[in-house]
């Protein structure tokens, strides 16, 4: 199942909190970036990687898993290998009543995950990235 752009603009548009999970401290590594990007356009980014929990970055304490997390999320976004989007999502929506979007980073689908998540009603975004569509769709 697809998104559309307009999906993917509504989803972009209508989301304030953002936990992305596998953060990591390296500027050179993509999920440092995209963080970085997403806090920049004023997302909250709850970093979450446990090897760095306890720590600081875009503002935020780092989070060692998302139940550390107490705060209502709207997205989460992956940058996990395949093998543990299954758990991460199983996590999400036991979590999080409230989650709007599971977002899987480039390269990543997770066919199973992805149908529970729909069956929930949760929005489900594979193989792209917020920070290249954000400005396709809304723009610098």
């Amino acid at each position: 199942m697809s998104v559309t752009d307009d999906d993917i603009r509504d989803i972009l548009t209508e989301t304030r909190v953002i936990a992305l999970v596998g953060w990591s401290p390296n500027p050179a590594r993509p999920s440092h970036g995209v963080a970085r990007f997403l806090a920049a356009h004023g997302y909250r980014v709850i970093p979450v990687n446990p090897g760095q929990a306890g720590g600081m970055a875009l503002g935020e304490r780092i989070r060692g898993s998302l139940s550390e997390i107490t705060e209502p999320v709207d997205m989460i976004d992956i940058f996990r290998r395949p093998e543990a989007i299954g758990p991460i999502v199983d996590e999400a929506l036991e979590r999080f009543p409230e989650l709007k979007t599971v977002w899987m980073q480039l390269g990543l689908f997770h066919p199973e995950a992805a149908a529970k998540a729909r069956a929930r009603g949760i929005r489900v975004v594979e193989n792209r990235c917020p920070a290249i569509e954000y400005p396709r769709l809304i723009g610098a």
